[in-house]
């Protein structure tokens, strides 16, 4: 008796080829087998649940390999501010959160990335992630969870930490939450030039004793590469180079502003790098050509909501757009970030960063993950290629579908395992207590236009 199967679909190959009219029968979480459709099957009743594939394309979940649980209920807090909104917006707001907060971040998280098709994730760290696992332990998503880790001095008094505070804080985390249904549990440094190189090291050394993923943001900003020039003479890859830091578990976000050598050194170390397009935008265009030629392992992220949000199909669009621009004009190569090379960042990609190598892929014998497309839409039919067409043209909102591990996670777009009316109803009682303060700032913005004009 099988646990779940899918009749007469469409479904994507890991070499990206499609194909048509499909049974997928899912045994035990693995994906048991994949074969022609047979009509009117008499052994339908021995199924424990049945999924109608018709007019459907069954493709892995797509993997979210950067974003912030923590800055959820940013949204549209950001866009079009001034500069460092890291220290001026972000940390500020972060340093407020509570555990009530935390929850219902990763609730309303939780739900976009089920409706959108993320069906596994890396979380960069942020404060109170207890209450956030809780939350992803119950939704059925694979994730890798890790606290927020600075010691540097001046921050809010609520998330002012030692080293050995900083560590502790994960390590807890770790000792709750690691392997606990679909989640683990890495170390982070939060902020390169916020974390001191006690920190840092003893970081990196808690990762290794614990054989987890260590994740940093890299070469972000000009000012992160400027620190660490002026004071160590070594640009940021190096500088965890000499401390011993790089390995195949570490993985290296953004990473827009890297050196040749920087690009050298990662691949030489079987770094991971992920990349954020949308957030990225302002800041620079990585040169992911160069780290895929090297060899390296590059994934996508979304880098959070309060950065447009949890779709990494909007990513995709947005990083062909910006690779086209900054690489393929220059050397009048239209393909060179191909479509399948984009979707296989998205899904493939982004489980073998996780450390799920077989994971991300439609083939017998791999995790039952898959998402199921609606292809019977104006705007994805008929198509001449279909892999094309689901990097230009499919949105959050055409996932029909989710299953992890075997497991029904949402189905025709009813998620199963969170309430979502509830999730909703609390996420429009916070959006009252933000809009009573709205009129008021509005106000102070034409009052500061006033006095400015005068």
């Amino acid at each position: 008796m099988s646990d779940l199967f899918v009749s007469d679909a469409a479904v994507l190959r890991p070499d990206g080829t499609i194909d048509h009219h499909q049974d997928v029968i899912v045994k035990d979480g693995i994906l048991e087998s994949i074969r022609p459709h047979i009509p009117h099957q008499p052994d339908l009743s021995s199924h424990a649940r049945i999924l109608n594939g018709s007019g459907r394309l069954l493709m892995p979940p797509l993997a979210d390999c950067h974003m912030h649980t923590g800055q959820q209920l940013l949204k549209g807090q950001i866009l079009d501010a001034l500069p460092m909104i890291w220290t001026r917006i972000m940390l500020p707001f972060e340093s407020t959160l509570t555990p009530e907060r935390m929850t219902l971040s990763a609730e309303l998280a939780a739900l976009e990335m089920i409706l959108s098709g993320t069906g596994a994730f890396i979380d960069a760290g942020s404060y109170y992630m207890e209450s956030a696992a809780e939350v992803y332990a119950a939704s059925g998503l694979r994730g890798i969870l890790s606290a927020s880790t600075m010691d540097q001095p001046g921050l809010p008094e609520t998330i002012a930490q030692t080293a050995e505070e900083a560590i502790a804080q994960t390590d807890r985390l770790y000792d709750a939450f690691h392997q606990r249904g679909l989640l683990k549990v890495a170390y982070s440094l939060r902020s390169l030039i916020s974390c001191s190189p006690r920190l840092i090291a003893m970081a990196g050394e808690r990762a290794a004793e614990r054989n987890t993923l260590l994740q940093a943001h890299m070469n972000e900003y000009p000012n992160e590469v400027n620190y660490f020039l002026q004071h160590y003479a070594m640009r940021p890859v190096e500088y965890l180079e000499s401390l011993n830091i790089l390995s195949p578990g570490f993985l290296s976000a953004h990473s827009i502003l890297l050196s040749d050598h920087e690009k050298d050194l990662l691949a030489a170390n079987h770094c991971k790098v992920c990349h954020c397009p949308f957030s990225n935008c302002g800041k620079g265009a990585p040169d992911a050509p160069g780290l895929l030629s090297r060899g390296i392992t590059v994934g996508l992220g979304t880098d959070g909501a309060a950065h447009g949000g949890l779709s990494l199909w909007n990513e995709m669009k947005i990083f062909r757009s910006v690779m086209n621009l900054k690489w393929g004009v220059a050397s009048s190569d239209p393909a060179i970030m191909p479509a399948l090379q984009i979707l296989s960042m998205a899904t493939q990609k982004g489980y073998e960063i996780m450390g799920i190598p077989e994971g991300g892929q439609m083939k017998e014998g791999s995790a039952a993950d898959f998402i199921t497309i609606n292809l019977d839409q104006p705007h994805l039919y008929p198509t001449g290629s279909l892999s094309n067409t689901l990097v230009e043209s499919v949105t959050a909102g055409d996932v029909n579908d989710m299953v992890i591990n075997g497991n029904l996670v949402m189905k025709d777009r009813q998620i199963l395992t969170l309430d979502q009316e509830k999730i909703l109803y609390e996420a429009r009682k916070y959006a009252g207590s933000l809009s009573s303060f709205a009129p008021a700032r509005e106000n102070n913005k034409q009052k500061e236009k006033k006095e400015a004009g005068s």
